[in-house]
């Protein structure tokens, strides 16, 4: 990556941040055209072993202090005692599992969305994870990785608020949630344009990567595009790195949604594989429900005014009330911050983080949407004021906080009841002291409807062990709701794709006894 792109800044994390971008892109392509399997992985690794030792880059390690070292490895031993124990956080059953088995064993497949319309996303780091499952990490315990990467970068940059960040990252570290890559490359690009970092072309491709990883961080590419014009002055042609990964996201979306952007349906080409209207249409009807916590109906809250979205917004039941209140203060707080500071990088930040803001409040203002923001606005109030004992010390107190947390989850269960997702958190197993922990679920049933035979996981919503095809039981109700049923392209080679066909009258009742099934099983 180096030798074709140039050097962001020196140190053995920006290789590592690098070699993460080069092999999520590349195996992005490949991904088109064959399985991310065994024979993708083990070039991959070789490559990599035949480098580090080509380019002795081993030598980097010895650059550290005793004192340094010794704190890479406390951090390390934390990191990998929570990234063992098992996951809780939802979408790593429903979602995660699901996009990584399919990636494995078919690659990336044309109109996946029309089978489990969550599919879509096939986000970029569920590639790279994918690519690394097979024999190097068949936990899935990549964020773990990254957090270790992560400390080892603040310590190497010797820019110690990143260490306050790490122990509230170890919530992500069971999962490989793209919320945590996110966070952790935002940060460390924000870092770099705050040193006064001026290699345009490598800050705006990192931005996009990051963006293609989670849309919801538009603001980073808007704040790098501004740097550009307003600070830097650069060339338009240092962006063309970054516009061609654009590019690239663009193309994989369409190809496995139907569309440039998930899960919004603008720019339609035409693609025959894009997902049902009607599907599109409850989706987005479902994203308004999860603005509101689940706590109103969608009748009623197409019967809001104005004023009462905002105020049953604010005033949700349990914690998220206090989570968007202190989003929207935080903002306010960090406008009238960059008012008063009167410095045009400031200024560019707030005005991207605002536009990032207005764009989520007005799909779905979902607190995992605007997380990030929290960890900007921390970063560039503080960052000039904690130095590496005020760092290591509140690194030290808030990681013993979030171990207990998470060892002891019955804390959270009891104090903070409304955090839905600490019901899920099972606390400290002493197998995780040489295993990570995880969770099998061999139970499904098949069925076929039409020309497309699948599995559903047997009484439990998501089918994260269950055989592909696998089919969400939610996703079956929503398309025999629309009167529609996906189909695969080719019936001999579901790896040729899938498209949603209008049932027969056969097929109608093939998904009424599905759909029967599925219910009794539940009750």
């Amino acid at each position: 990556m180096e030798k074709f792109c140039g050097i962001l800044f020196q140190g053995i994390s920006e290789k590592i941040l690098s070699g993460i971008m080069g092999i999520s892109l590349v195996w992005s392509v490949i991904s088109f055209f064959i399985p991310l399997n065994i024979y993708v992985e083990i070039p991959t690794v070789l490559l990599g072993l035949f480098y580090f030792f080509k380019e002795k880059l081993y030598q980097e390690f010895y650059k550290f202090s005793k004192k340094d070292f010794f704190l890479i490895a406390c951090s390390s031993v934390i990191i990998l005692f929570t990234g063992a124990s098992y996951p809780y956080i939802l979408d790593h059953f429903g979602y995660y599992i699901p996009t990584i088995k399919w990636l494995t064993e078919y690659g990336l497949v044309k109109g996946i969305s029309n089978l489990d319309l969550t599919l879509g996303q096939m986000s970029i780091w569920h590639i790279f994870q994918a690519g690394f499952s097979n024999f190097s990490d068949p936990y899935l315990r990549i964020n773990s990785t990254l957090l270790v990467i992560y400390s080892i970068y603040s310590i190497e940059r010797k820019n110690w608020i990143h260490l306050c960040f790490l122990p509230v990252l170890l919530l992500f570290s069971q999962s490989p949630s793209p919320d945590l890559p996110v966070i952790i490359f935002s940060l460390i690009i924000l870092n770099e344009i705050i040193l006064g970092n001026k290699n345009t072309s490598l800050l705006f491709a990192f931005s996009v990567f990051i963006f293609a990883i989670k849309p919801t961080m538009i603001w980073l590419p808007i704040l790098v595009f501004f740097c550009n014009i307003f600070i830097f002055k650069s060339n338009f042609k240092r962006l063309l790195f970054g516009s061609t990964i654009l590019f690239l996201f663009f193309i994989k979306n369409i190809w496995t949604f139907g569309y440039p952007i998930f899960p919004v349906s603008i720019g339609d080409f035409g693609f025959s594989w894009k997902p049902n209207p009607e599907v599109l249409k409850i989706s987005s009807q479902y994203a308004i429900l999860k603005t509101y916590d689940m706590q109103y109906s969608y009748e009623e809250i197409q019967k809001f005014s104005p004023w009462d979205h905002i105020k049953k917004w604010f005033f949700l039941k349990g914690i998220k009330s206090k989570i968007n209140i202190l989003f929207i203060a935080s903002l306010c707080l960090f406008s009238v911050f960059a008012w008063t500071k009167k410095k045009k990088l400031i200024t560019l930040i707030c005005i991207s983080l605002l536009i990032k803001s207005i764009f989520v409040l007005a799909f779905s203002a979902q607190y995992r949407f605007f997380i990030d923001v929290f960890f900007v606005i921390f970063f560039v109030l503080f960052h000039e004021y904690l130095n590496k004992r005020k760092s290591i010390a509140l690194f030290s107190v808030f990681s013993l906080f979030f171990v207990s947390l998470l060892s002891f989850p019955r804390l959270i269960q009891q104090y903070i009841p409304s955090f839905q997702l600490g019901n899920f958190m099972v606390g400290f197993k002493k197998e995780q002291f040489y295993q990570p922990s995880v969770y099998k679920y061999h139970q499904f049933d098949t069925f076929k409807v039409g020309n497309l035979k699948f599995n559903v996981s047997k009484n439990y919503p998501y089918n994260f062990e269950t055989p592909l095809p696998a089919i969400s039981a939610s996703f079956i109700f929503d398309d025999a709701k629309a009167g529609i049923f996906p189909q695969p392209i080719n019936k001999n080679d579901i790896s040729k794709g899938f498209i949603w066909k209008t049932m027969t009258s056969e097929e109608k009742k093939q998904a009424a006894a599905t759909i029967n099934i599925i219910e009794k099983i539940h009750k």
